[in-house]
């Protein structure tokens, strides 16, 4: 019979054992025709059972057929203990699902490949440099100048392209006027024939487009984009938009499939690099990546040669324009910087070098989980097995083997495995978007592509058997050893089980005080730097970025929008909002000093700090008619007003007023004088998490753009859509380029401590909840095991206090040891986050104590339950049952 027809036979069985009585019946019918006697006829024919048997093997597959009767006896096995299957699939679910959204996470943002064509030949192009606080990092974005640089250095050897990243701004679409902000990018002409991206529709952009300077405005859109908004309309072709002050023609839609080269965004609006014109011939300002994909057969160390050697040209040449006074150490490390070449087959973007480390710190927390999930699982397993002695010795006893009975409990295992993880899947399925959109803050979001494909797939089926194994195979291995001859006497081996259980006891306990730990320091982290003093007030305060094209004179925006807007309490502009990333640092000479000290600088516009609500000490703010110091371009200083703060104050003041005072500003070879009209409090400036570094104030004069802050009376960002209307109208030629409330800012700074606090904080939880189920649960089986000895003892005299203290001290030693080593764990631990934590160390004494209280608690609540019923067991009707 061939095995398909035997496979077929499986799900006939029925069928197919009606056919087997009926053949083995004919066989005897037929030999009590030929003139046998019944009985004779079916004791010549022999064992019926046997012959039956027989036929099933050759009309099934053997294996199979076990195999399928074990899962129907394991599923008959998981209904009889419906509270206890419950609870471990219960648990195993969470522990699953958590695992599997914590993949899907980490191969969407740093495994999945681009869908590009030979992704594993593309890489990112950075440069290392050394920090404010002396510790090595590196960063990739660069400027448009140096793209060109790089480009005619490793010319013939590499193509290099450049991307801007997706960023969501203001356009409008047609002729309606109505606003949408889909994310744009600005990318070389080269971008999608170097990564061999195909149009889905119409063409994509070429070098041709990336010539002229603001002379190409065209654009390709996204595929998803084209689907949402236009609906694969194939007359999308030739439509047009605003932005920017300018008209885009949409050439093309990119290849389904492609989103970015820039995990975390999904870019709608592809446009020219070259129309970003202010950006093109503007060393430091760094909006663009830069990845390289080397020639076939050229060595990757040939193409970084040429590019360390561009960068260091151009690294001396901004030596030989600083000043004679520079610091030694501070020019060697500048010089010290040099090219990098990460792989970036996975994509580049920052989102990928903020979540890389807790990614993976919330993967090692995931991980963990599922051990105690497994662990709790296996203690409940063990004590079946327990329970289920009697029944094993028997299938012994009748001739079942070792493999036999191993592989009836392991399928067992797989059962309830594959039961969890088809909950733990519709878990993560929930769970991984909602985890996504706590990476960025509603304003910016990031966008993932978490579709189910082979690699999930994948990794959950491996999961499952892991898992199976984990928890089952212990259980199952200690099944298949049974003694027949102890287990139908009714002797026990309390001592090996006990073991066994005791030591998944220390595992659990360990496993949870280590993300109890961890999950304590993230929670003091986000508490402390979520009431960290700004030195401002963000509430109500709303940020426009406008922008008016260079052609036209500057304009004093702030004074022209002031008390033109309903519902705005007073007006400012600055270079850049605080908090926003960007920054200005100058180098600061006093009198007296000759040693020069970088400091932060922004150029505000009268009305700044009241609106931003920052004190003022001494002096006053800005007027009309302020300047800024600066040089003519001929070396000649222009001297100027300028405000500062405390930080600088006690640097340079020793921390008394500096009003009246000057100092000099180097810009350059060249020094500005300064007059210090004002004296504020310290405020953040780039980072909540950086200490406040002296900071110096200049006015901003007349300018073309910049930030716009405006101090409203209620909701700000219920203005937003009538600043983007007022704006165009009060100040003829401005536009808005991105509104933005402060508040949003402030949150973007903590959104990796908001994620890390909040998934750990799960997952102790979790932890916790688990390791006091398989608390209970030891004890439980404890006092049914031990139900005669405790008889026996409260006969002789044994008070209930001493029998409820034996039961638990049993286990005390266990969960002190498991305490011990999870609190090792989570020391050694510490240094590795300590780069994430915000005045908080590992060391700490609450930080210490906190887990073990948690855990204590728990084992108390756990432990009532048993303790309670072991005080109440009756003597005599357990030495009667006896």
């Amino acid at each position: 019979m061939s095995w398909i027809g035997r496979l077929t036979s499986l799900f006939r069985r029925g069928r197919l054992d009606r056919e087997l009585e009926e053949e083995l019946a004919s066989h005897i019918a037929e030999a009590i025709e030929q003139g046998r006697a019944p009985e004779e006829a079916r004791r010549a024919f022999g064992a019926v059972l046997r012959h039956r048997e027989a036929s099933r093997n050759i009309k099934l597959l053997p294996w199979l057929d076990a195999l399928s009767s074990d899962a129907v006896f394991a599923w008959r096995q998981l209904r009889k203990h419906r509270t206890a299957s419950a609870a471990a699939i219960l648990s195993l679910a969470l522990a699953i699902g958590a695992t599997t959204a914590a993949f899907r996470l980490v191969d969407a943002v740093l495994l999945r490949p681009l869908p590009v064509s030979d992704p594993h030949r593309l890489y990112d192009l950075a440069v290392t440099f050394i920090d404010r606080e002396g510790r090595p990092d590196y960063r990739d974005d660069q400027d448009y100048p140096t793209f060109r640089k790089f480009q005619r250095a490793v010319e013939g050897k590499a193509a290099l392209i450049l991307a801007s990243g997706g960023y969501q701004e203001d356009l409008t679409i047609g002729a309606s006027g109505e606003i949408e902000r889909p994310f744009r990018e600005y990318v070389s002409g080269n971008f999608f024939s170097v990564l061999g991206v195909q149009p889905a529709l119409g063409r994509l952009l070429t070098p041709n487009d990336d010539v002229t300077p603001g002379g190409h405005p065209v654009a390709a859109i996204g595929y998803d984009y084209w689907t949402r908004r236009f609906g694969r309309d194939l007359n999308v072709i030739g439509k047009t938009f605003r932005f920017a002050g300018r008209v885009y023609q949409i050439v093309g839609v990119a290849a389904r499939g492609f989103t970015s080269v820039e995990p975390g965004v999904m870019t709608d609006i592809y446009i020219p690099a070259n129309m970003k014109v202010d950006a093109l011939n503007s060393p430091g300002w760094s909006w663009f990546r830069i990845l390289v994909r080397p020639r076939p057969g050229v060595p990757l160390e040939q193409i970084r040669q040429p590019l360390q050697a561009a960068l260091m040209n151009d690294l001396q040449g901004r030596v030989q324009s600083w000043s004679r006074d520079t610091p030694k150490q501070t020019v060697v490390n500048f010089l010290r910087q040099s090219v990098l070449l990460l792989p970036a087959s996975a994509g580049a973007s920052n989102l990928q070098k903020q979540f890389r480390r807790p990614l993976g710190i919330l993967g090692v927390l995931v991980v963990l989980v599922l051990l105690v999930a497994c662990a709790n699982v296996g203690n409940l397993l063990s004590a079946q097995a327990v329970a289920r002695a009697r029944e094993m010795a028997l299938r012994v006893s009748i001739g079942a083997g070792r493999v036999r009975l191993l592989q009836m409990a392991l399928v067992e295992s797989i059962l309830l495995a594959a039961i969890a993880s088809a909950l733990g899947a519709v878990f993560s399925w929930w769970s991984a978007p909602m985890v996504v959109s706590m990476l960025a803050p509603a304003e910016q979001p990031v966008r993932l592509a978490l579709g189910a494909d082979w690699r999930a797939i994948g990794f959950g089926v491996g999961l499952t058997v892991v898992v199976s194994l984990l928890f089952g195979l212990m259980p199952a291995l200690r099944s298949s050893k049974v003694e027949p001859v102890h287990a139908l006497r009714g002797v026990r081996e309390p001592h090996a089980r006990r073991s066994v259980m005791m030591f998944l006891v220390a595992a659990q306990v360990a496993f949870c005080v280590l993300v109890l730990f961890v999950a304590g320091l993230f929670v003091t982290t986000i508490s402390r730097l979520a009431n960290h003093p700004l030195g401002f007030s963000p509430d109500h305060l709303l940020y426009v970025h406008v922008e008016r094209p260079r052609s036209k004179e500057p304009a004093d925006i702030w004074r022209q929008a002031s008390g033109r807007i309903p519902g705005v309490q007073s007006v400012a502009l600055a270079g850049w909002t605080v908090m926003s990333g960007n920054h200005w640092t100058v180098n600061v000479v006093t009198p007296g000093h000759t040693e020069e000290k970088p400091s932060y600088c922004l150029d505000v516009s009268p009305g700044y700090f009241e609106t931003m609500r920052i004190g003022m000490i001494d002096g006053r703010e800005f007027r009309a008619g302020d300047i800024e110091p600066a040089t003519t371009g001929k070396g000649e200083p222009v001297a100027g007003v300028g405000i500062v703060n405390e930080a600088l104050a006690r640097v340079y003041f020793d921390g008394k007023s500096p009003v009246g005072k000057t100092l000099q500003l180097h810009m350059g070879k060249e020094a500005a004088p300064m007059t210090i009209v004002g004296y504020v409090r310290d405020a953040v400036y780039s980072d909540v998490r950086e200490t406040v570094r002296p900071t110096v104030y200049v006015p901003v004069g007349a300018r073309n753009g910049g930030a716009l802050l405006l101090r409203t009376a209620g909701d700000p960002l219920a203005l937003a859509a009538v600043v983007r209307r007022e704006i165009p109208r009060i100040t003829t030629g401005f536009s808005v380029r991105n509104v933005e409330s402060q508040m949003a800012l402030v949150r973007r700074q903590m959104v990796r401590e908001r994620l890390l606090s909040t998934l750990s904080l799960f997952f102790a939880t979790l932890a916790l909840l688990l390791s006091g189920v398989g608390f209970y649960g030891v004890l439980n089986y404890s006092v049914t095991q031990r139900r005669k000895e405790i008889g026996i003892r409260m006969a002789l005299g044994a008070q209930s206090i001493q029998i409820v203290q034996k039961i638990t001290m049993s286990m005390l030693g266990v969960v002190l040891l498991g305490a011990l080593v999870g609190l090792i764990a989570g020391l050694a631990t510490g240094r590795f986050v300590q780069t994430l934590l915000f005045e908080v160390k590992a060391t700490d004494t609450g930080m210490v104590a906190m887990p073990l209280f948690l855990l204590l608690s728990a084992g108390v609540l756990a432990a009532l339950p048993p303790a309670i019923r072991a005080a109440r067991i009756d003597p005599a009707e357990t030495l009667r049952s006896e």
